[in-house]
């Protein structure tokens, strides 16, 4: 009988910026504005916050060529579309010299969980760049809400409470929080099987 040899896997590869954000990738004309990089109105309810980081390899080196996405719950705590267009969604790619990333939009509310207790405020992050086979899945929560990461039904899944603070932001000022993401190593930050 004859076997059939096993494909390589495909990585996001150069390709993704082509195909998620055409503008970013100096091509003009498909959108306006690539999908995803404006998060909030001026119509928008909520704290104006900042997020930045960099996602760092096995090696320590920051990615130049990731691009990532975030989802997060309005400032009442709620998913979906609101009356302003915020859709709680937001996508960036990585600076392609220091590997940096920015978003602006606003601070989440805790999210009531259907079957239990109240989430913190978190945002979630997904991670594609060169040597993801699957995009990551992962969290940011804010450090000032230390009293509702306690009661956190996903923080507290998490077996090594060691590594939860792999997944708090940093507050460098008044309304930036930095997040760096660690792909391996001491610091790694903690993945989720999504």
């Amino acid at each position: 009988m004859r076997r059939l040899k096993e494909s390589a896997s495909q990585t996001a590869g150069p390709y993704v910026h082509i195909g998620c954000m055409p503008n970013y990738a100096g091509i003009p004309g498909v959108y306006g504005e690539d999908l995803g990089a404006g998060m909030i109105t001026e119509e928008t309810a909520g704290e104006r916050i900042s997020i930045v980081g960099t996602i760092h390899d096995g090696a320590g080196e920051p990615l130049t060529d990731a691009v990532i996405e975030i989802w997060q719950a309005d400032a009442a705590g709620r998913y979906g579309v609101d009356a302003s267009g915020f859709t709680g969604w937001g996508r960036q790619a990585a600076d392609g010299a220091s590997g940096l990333w920015r978003f602006d939009t606003i601070k989440p509310g805790p999210v009531v969980h259907p079957s239990g207790p109240e989430m913190a405020p978190h945002v979630t992050f997904w991670i594609v760049a060169r040597g993801i086979n699957l995009g990551l899945h992962t969290r940011m929560y804010f450090p000032e809400d230390t009293g509702l990461h306690a009661q956190d039904p996903v923080l507290a899944m998490i077996e090594d409470k060691s590594r939860v603070q792999t997944l708090i932001a940093t507050q460098r000022e008044d309304n930036m929080y930095r997040f760096n993401i660690y792909l391996q190593g001491p610091e790694e930050t903690v993945f989720f099987d999504v």
